[in-house]
């Protein structure tokens, strides 16, 4: 496996594959840095020579924010919008979609699983919560 700037990418792919491998960049961006690069786009990863590898890493370095370093700066500008109490700040928060998306039926990975709230029908489930309740009571 290759290495382009401390991230391992598939050998036995194309170039252009294999770049998507890398947090912050993909399709479009990948196909735009082999063309300023030079680079054919067909070739394998394991046919590249180490100088193209090097072009692709300085031009990566020098035109792009990727990896370690766009993830801290989409933490820093959430923890912004979080801090200056914007709508969309509000909705990370409370882990809630930000964009505008419905909440009534979807948003299940967002919200995660369904809390039931409400009638406990099974009288063995009643009894243990009950038992459970005056526990805590006991105890607090």
């Amino acid at each position: 496996m290759a290495r382009i700037l401390g991230v391992e990418i598939p050998d036995n792919k194309k170039v252009e594959i294999s770049l998507t491998y890398i947090y912050g960049i993909g399709r479009t961006t990948a196909k735009q840095i082999l063309i300023s690069t030079g680079i054919d786009g067909n070739k394998r990863v394991k046919d590249l020579k180490e100088e193209e590898i090097g072009k692709i890493a300085s031009f990566l370095q020098k035109n792009y924010t990727i990896e370690g370093d766009l993830r801290k700066k989409i933490a820093e500008d959430i923890r912004r919008l979080i801090e200056i109490s914007t709508y969309r700040g509000i909705r990370h928060r409370l882990s809630l979609p930000v964009r505008g998306q419905r909440t009534r039926s979807n948003a299940r990975t967002r919200k995660g699983p369904r809390k039931t709230v409400g009638v406990i029908r099974d009288k063995t489930a009643r009894k243990a919560i009950k038992a459970q309740r005056e526990e805590t009571k006991k105890e607090g």
